[in-house]
C-alpha cells in the first residue's frame, strides 16, 4: 500500500468512527453527560483514569464514580469535606481503589484552588516548548505536590520517563481536538491539536504494525515516537484523529 493508499484508506475509517455513534460504546460518553466546562474536563479526566481493561467496566465504574460525586463533578471537588470522601473510600476499579480515589478528588481541589484548573496546569507546562510530554510531566508535578501514598503514582503515567501515556493522551484528546463531528470536545484552546500525540493501546499498537506505521514492539515513550512521526505524513494539523481509525479497525473490525 502506498502513502496515499493508506491515507485513503485511513481517513475513510476516520469518517466511519468519528462521528456520535461512537460515543454510545467509549468512554467518552461519561463526560458528554454534563455541559459546564469544568464538569466536563474533571469527569473526562476520572474517567480517563480508570480507562483500562473492558470497555463495559469502565463505563460502568465511571457513571459509579460519577454518582458518588453527586453528578455534579466540580462542586463536589471544591466544596466537600471529610465525611463527603468515607463514601469514596469504598471505591475499587482493578487496581484504582478508594484511597487513590480519595486524594484524586483531594489533588484535583488543590488544582482547582490554587492553580486556576486542569486546562492551566497542562497549559503551563506545555507552553515552553510546546511538547504534550512537558505538559503531562508539569501536570504529574502539580498534582503530585500535596501528601499522599506513593503507591497512587503508577495511575499517572510519566511520559518523560519512557511511558507512552496512553490515558492522559486520550484525555488530552477529548480536551484539545477541535472535533466537528461532536466527539471530542476541544474546549481547550491554548493547546494546539498538531501536537496531540496517539493514546498508544494494545489495539492501535496492533493495527499500526500491521500496516507498517510502527515497527518498535513495545508500546512505550519510542514506540509512540516512532508512530507520531509516521502519523504527520498522513496529515500534519490533526495527527490523533487516526486514532479512530486504527483503534476502530482493531475493536470492531479485528483487522
Amino acid at each position: 500500500m502506498t502513502l496515499k493508499e493508506l491515507k485513503e484508506f485511513l481517513d475513510e475509517k476516520v469518517i466511519l468512527y468519528n462521528n456520535p455513534k461512537f460515543i454510545e460504546s467509549d468512554p467518552i460518553q461519561i463526560p458528554h453527560q454534563f455541559s459546564k466546562k469544568e464538569d466536563i474536563e474533571i469527569a473526562a479526566f476520572l474517567t480517563a483514569t480508570i480507562s483500562w481493561g473492558n470497555r463495559k467496566m469502565i463505563i460502568k465504574n465511571a457513571f459509579k464514580m460519577m454518582e458518588l460525586l453527586g453528578n455534579s463533578p466540580y462542586d463536589f471537588v471544591l466544596n466537600h469535606t471529610e465525611n463527603d470522601l468515607v463514601p469514596l473510600s469504598k471505591f475499587v476499579y482493578r487496581t484504582f481503589n478508594g484511597k487513590d480515589c480519595m486524594f484524586f478528588i483531594q489533588a484535583l481541589k488543590n488544582i482547582y484552588t490554587n492553580h486556576n484548573g486542569l486546562e492551566s496546569v497542562f497549559t503551563n507546562g506545555y507552553k515552553s516548548n510546546k511538547k504534550i510530554e512537558e505538559a503531562i510531566g508539569n501536570f504529574r508535578k502539580v498534582f503530585l505536590s500535596i501528601p499522599h501514598e506513593t503507591r497512587t503514582e503508577k495511575h499517572l503515567a510519566n511520559p518523560l520517563k519512557g511511558s507512552s501515556a496512553k490515558r492522559i493522551n486520550m484525555y488530552l484528546r477529548w480536551m484539545v481536538r477541535q472535533d466537528n463531528k461532536g466527539v471530542d470536545f476541544g474546549i481547550w484552546k491554548s493547546i494546539k491539536q498538531s501536537h496531540l500525540l496517539m493514546p498508544l493501546d494494545v489495539h492501535s499498537g496492533n493495527v499500526a504494525r500491521k500496516l507498517g506505521l510502527l515497527n518498535r514492539s513495545q508500546n512505550d515513550a519510542k514506540a509512540l515516537a516512532e508512530l507520531d512521526t509516521s502519523l504527520r505524513k498522513l496529515d500534519p494539523t490533526d495527527p490523533v484523529k487516526y486514532d479512530f481509525a486504527l483503534f476502530g479497525l482493531g475493536v470492531f473490525e479485528k483487522f
